[in-house]
């Protein structure tokens, strides 16, 4: 791979245009962006000037392209297919959340990947962040001492964040082809809950689950592992205003300690919160990520601990990295060998199953 890993990215909506697409030609010492494929005509063209790369419609004219790697950016229920897509094309693989519904497709995908050899990567950048890598640090074997952990996540649905970004809307993709994903997303969701569902279960699944509270998830999963946490029953689930928000509960420790979180969203303020507190017997961590495209901007880390009355509480700094090019790097390192992966296919079905869980109780619940 001398050059740098030559990459095609599937899918140029906001994602790709706002983070992807930049911070992959800001890697050029490590890839080489080759193209692009998207089924918008005025978006690949104009994400093609903006980079100066190749521009096609559809995934299978992109694999023609003589890649060492795909970046998978679509709508969420076409990512099982473009990744499953890449691995038989020979291609190491990065996919955004959520890598995909169901265990059937998570099984496609692990065989393909093990037979041929190749590293995929789910796209869970909080991974990457420096001071949830430093929080990591801070958490004690077992769980010791554990009772609570509390996530909340106030969302405006990142229009603020990106309005001073050059961000071109997809308004000409046929309406066939959007038909088509829905239709498959709906599909895809009742073979994962086990159950058809429309309406406010839907949305609540495929967007404030599966969409969002998925990163949450996966952060707190990477906690728990750190700490030898294993177990985590879901034991509640709710999914409210018309789908557009969504919380569970989770017992942990064998009913020893709680993990309660919740995506609300907020759409008419412009401001974003997601804040995450671990309740120890002797200690409190406390963690507070800014909105996601506000690059380089500092997660804060708090750790409260006391003497008697005395409370002491550090201000952890660990750095500005930005988590969205870290990942990538990240990527860069799997794919040549040099570190493991991180976010693997098994992880993020982990995170799958949970939100399968929550939104079967949220159902249960309304039902």
């Amino acid at each position: 791979m001398s050059g740098g890993v030559r990459i095609g990215v599937v899918g140029a909506g906001m994602i790709a245009q706002v983070e992807h697409l930049p911070n992959l030609v800001s890697l050029g010492d490590r890839f080489q962006l080759v193209g692009v494929a998207d089924p918008s005509a005025h978006v690949r063209e104009a994400v093609a000037e903006r980079h100066g790369i190749i521009a096609v419609e559809a995934l299978p004219d992109l694999l023609e392209l003589g890649l060492d790697a795909l970046l998978v950016a679509t709508p969420d229920p076409l990512h099982a297919g473009a990744v499953v897509a890449g691995l038989d094309a020979g291609l190491h693989v990065f996919c955004e959340k959520p890598l995909c519904y169901t265990e059937r497709e998570a099984a496609a995908i692990i065989e393909r990947r093990d037979r041929e050899g190749l590293v995929v990567q789910v796209g869970y950048m909080k991974r990457f962040d420096p001071n949830y890598e430093a929080a990591l640090d801070l958490l004690p074997e077992g769980g010791e001492g554990l009772r609570y952990i509390s996530v909340e996540v106030s969302d405006p649905d990142s229009w603020p964040f990106v309005a001073h970004r050059p961000l071109l809307r997809a308004d000409d993709v046929p309406a066939a082809l959007v038909e088509d994903a829905r239709a498959l997303q709906r599909a895809e969701v009742a073979e994962a809950l086990g159950v058809t569902v429309d309406g406010a279960h839907l949305r609540g699944y495929a967007d404030p689950l599966m969409s969002g509270v998925i990163h949450t998830i996966n952060a707190v999963h990477g906690m728990l592992e750190r700490m030898g946490i294993e177990d985590a029953d879901v034991v509640g689930g709710h999914i409210w205003s018309g789908g557009e928000s969504a919380a569970g509960t989770v017992s942990l420790l064998d009913g020893a300690a709680a993990w309660h979180f919740a995506q609300v969203l907020v759409p008419g303020i412009a401001w974003y919160r997601e804040r995450y507190v671990l309740h120890f017997e002797q200690t409190v961590i406390e963690m507070q990520f800014p909105a996601p495209y506000l690059n380089n901007q500092q997660t804060d880390l708090w750790v409260r601990r006391s003497q008697g009355l005395r409370l002491d509480t550090t201000h952890v700094q660990a750095g500005y990295g930005e988590a969205f090019v870290r990942e990538l790097e990240g990527f860069h390192a799997a794919v040549t060998g040099a570190e493991p992966v991180r976010n693997t296919v098994e992880q993020a079905m982990r995170d799958a199953r949970l939100l399968s869980a929550v939104a079967r109780c949220a159902i249960g619940a309304d039902g």
